[in-house]
């Protein structure tokens, strides 16, 4: 079901570019058996394959001669920013250079004025906020783990906050990038909107590593609220906590967050964080605005729970319990370990129009609960998307086979109900078996627009049009 297999390798240009880089470099290349491994290694259960050598750029010209290097030599590049992908974005299936670009991290200017600002790939969000919130303002796009922003703009990344504030599509203005070939190019200028030319940012936003390697970033900021405050509310049921999702979109309350977590999520984070929620369906959401808008929207989002049958509903201003609550759901990953000691977690998502999300949710708890596999449930509910966290003993190869079976099923399902495979994982090499029955010919055009930038397939192959 998923392509983890080796592609061919080249082993003469591999040999040649690492001695290469090794003369230039020196000890910027590492070949040691661990840092390959730490490299190649990701947050899931595909296995690891590691790179030849990491390569620690320090700069836009330093990408470019590495990958000018690695192109001579027909060598495979494999971007890597902190490491915390999904889908094996970051394995290398026929070897190469792991190109490590964390030390590229740089706020390179700050625009106040018009909301933008410029970054190397290796700044992580934490960092950029950091580095904005003496000036007022923030950058939104908040995937749980403190990713880079170019690793974050590769992968097409989102979050809790995308309900407000849209994912990386809707937040870069523009790329630096090197293609495949060592050439630098930038998609576009810092003006708010452009009708120029093809929309070249956005074809690299998403493309994992596979059309070029981005070396920097315009992205959009926004001010931060003068208010913000939290609330949570627990539901009889997913359905009626996701018709409280669907009545509170439809009124057009300008949530931040609105986060859904299914009665087992709820139990490990109460266990994990010394909570004491109703351990049942719960919505947590964010408010941002003024204090009487914070607080009308708090008001309205009681009465639409009140409507559509929760219970236990709670809000606050207050930033040490906002903090709190939202470490929780932060933490929902490492809480959901520790509900099965010892295992191994299998983590994957899908996205599907709001008006199915209930259905599909419930279908994906039955579908686990026939398996005998243990996978809390959360989900970005005011878009759709959700994801699953499938408790494995490593050991249990039956198992192991049937959470494959439980992929490819969740898949489908999404599909039927007009949905994607990946709401904001991406495919890497653990979704690429779906993309074709997703999108049909539409594959076809993408692997021409593969063809067509990286003729030698050196940049990340094995990678979504495998």
């Amino acid at each position: 079901m998923t392509l983890t297999h080796p592609l061919p390798r080249n082993e003469d240009g591999i040999a040649a570019a690492l001695g290469i880089l090794k003369q230039r470099y020196g000890d910027r290349l590492q070949t040691g058996t661990d840092i390959r491994a730490q490299h190649a290694h990701t947050t899931t259960w595909i296995p690891n394959q590691p790179a030849d050598g990491v390569m620690f750029a320090a700069s836009t010209d330093e990408v470019a001669d590495v990958v000018r290097i690695c192109a001579d030599h027909h060598v495979p590049i494999i971007p890597f920013g902190t490491g915390t992908s999904l889908e094996g974005h970051v394995n290398a299936p026929a070897g190469g250079i792991s190109l490590d670009l964390g030390q590229m991290n740089n706020v390179v200017a700050v625009h106040p004025q018009d909301l933008d600002c410029r970054v190397q790939p290796g700044v992580t969000r934490k960092q950029l906020n950091t580095h904005l919130r003496d000036q007022g303002l923030f950058f939104p796009i908040d995937p749980g783990a403190d990713a880079s922003l170019g690793g974050m703009a590769a992968t097409r990344a989102s979050g809790t906050n995308a309900v407000r504030y849209g994912t990386m599509r809707d937040n870069v203005i523009a790329l630096e990038v090197v293609l495949a070939d060592g050439r630098v190019v930038r998609t576009a200028r810092r003006a708010r909107k452009t009708s120029a030319g093809y929309d070249l940012t956005r074809l690299l936003i998403g493309s994992e590593g596979t059309l070029g390697i981005i070396t920097e970033l315009t992205l959009r900021l926004h001010g931060l609220p003068e208010a913000m405050a939290s609330a949570r509310c627990s539901f009889p049921t997913v359905e009626a906590a996701c018709n409280a999702v669907i009545l509170t979109i439809q009124m057009g309350l300008p949530v931040a967050r609105i986060e859904l977590l299914d009665g087992l999520q709820v139990k490990a984070c109460n266990a994990y964080s010394r909570l004491s929620l109703p351990e049942g369906p719960l919505l947590l959401l964010e408010f941002h605005g003024s204090d009487a808008s914070v607080a009308e929207q708090a008001r309205s989002f009681g009465d639409i729970a009140d409507e559509t049958g929760g219970f236990d509903f709670a809000w606050s201003g207050r930033a040490e319990e906002r903090t709190a609550l939202w470490q929780a759901r932060h933490d929902a990953y490492w809480a959901a370990l520790a509900l099965k000691p010892g295992c191994k977690a299998l983590s994957t998502d899908v996205c599907v129009p709001i008006s199915h999300l209930a259905s599909c949710v419930t279908a994906t708890q039955s579908k686990l609960a026939d398996l005998g596999i243990t996978a809390p449930i959360v989900g970005h509910a005011g878009d759709g998307n959700f994801h699953c966290l499938l408790l494995m003993d490593p050991d249990d190869t039956a198992e192991h086979a049937r959470a494959k079976g439980f992929v490819e099923w969740l898949a489908d399902l999404a599909h039927a109900h007009d949905g994607t495979c990946t709401g904001e994982h991406g495919i890497g090499q653990g979704k690429v078996p779906f993309l074709e029955a997703e999108l049909g010919s539409a594959t076809s055009v993408m692997r021409a627009i593969k063809a067509a930038m990286d003729p030698d397939n050196i940049l990340n192959p094995g990678k979504i049009v495998a």
